[in-house]
């Protein structure tokens, strides 16, 4: 059994990379409790993709904030990368993301006063790289945009906003990308275009995605589409790959 080391963490290989048991979290309102996730059990290997379909307030974007760390479950265990996310406080859960998640939301959160270059940067100064700038550059000439790096976010269309969200978020090296509705605010055709290049670098690094959508075709494009329905799995269609379910047809 090969085992990889990383800030005292553990991770075999064999071990799923993202892993939950029995996750619950409520959240208060003026109504009393409200129950978002009831009994969440999933377990998703490395390099993996999964698409997630359900639908609105199914639970899916607080499912994949809990896993990013940025949502504090009521109860039960999320453990990613071989790291409980329980309990952890604020600097620690920072590390963890800067080490291993990469996130790509519907609204491209990119900073308008600083030019795609920085906007890419920032994140990689922050977490001291000497090599940011370079890293940052690289990373937008894979997402097509070498010849954009000193554009700011308002001189460019939304596809190239999102490229360089990817960009930024493949950035650090992380080996699980979270994509929430990645296409939401692009025509069609931009959002081929991104989905394209998304699978295409997530299968050069041999990433875990985990893809939150509301459309079943782009969803049947990942190995395993998961169902959500109020907080919980209704129904996971298992590991084939979509070449495989295309041949079976």
């Amino acid at each position: 059994m090969v085992v990889c080391h990383a800030r005292q963490v553990l991770v075999f290989l064999s071990d799923p990379i993202i892993s939950l048991n029995d996750v619950h979290l409520t959240l208060s309102s003026s109504a009393g409790p409200v129950n978002i996730l009831r009994g969440m059990d999933l377990s998703i290997n490395a390099g993996e993709s999964i698409g997630m379909v359900g639908p609105s307030g199914s639970g899916k974007s607080t499912l994949l904030m809990a896993i990013a760390g940025l949502e504090a479950v009521t109860s039960g265990t999320v453990t990613v990368a071989g790291l409980t996310l329980n309990g952890l406080d604020e600097d620690a859960l920072a590390l963890f993301r800067r080490d291993n998640v990469g996130i790509v939301f519907q609204s491209f959160h990119l900073i308008p006063t600083m030019t795609a270059l920085e906007n890419v940067a920032i994140p990689l100064e922050l977490n001291g790289r000497a090599d940011a700038e370079a890293r940052a550059r690289d990373g937008l000439e894979r997402v097509g945009l070498g010849h954009r790096l000193s554009h700011y976010p308002g001189q460019l269309s939304g596809g190239e906003q999102q490229r360089v969200a990817l960009a930024r978020a493949l950035a650090s090296g992380a080996k699980v990308l979270l994509a929430d509705e990645p296409t939401g605010n692009l025509d069609q055709a931009t959002g081929e275009q991104i989905i394209d290049l998304l699978f295409d670098v997530r299968q050069e690094r041999d990433m875990t995605l985990l893809l939150i959508t509301h459309d079943q075709a782009l969803a049947q494009k990942c190995e395993r589409v998961v169902s959500l329905a109020d907080g919980k799995i209704v129904s996971d269609e298992g590991h084939t790959s979509f070449a495989q379910r295309q041949e079976a047809v």
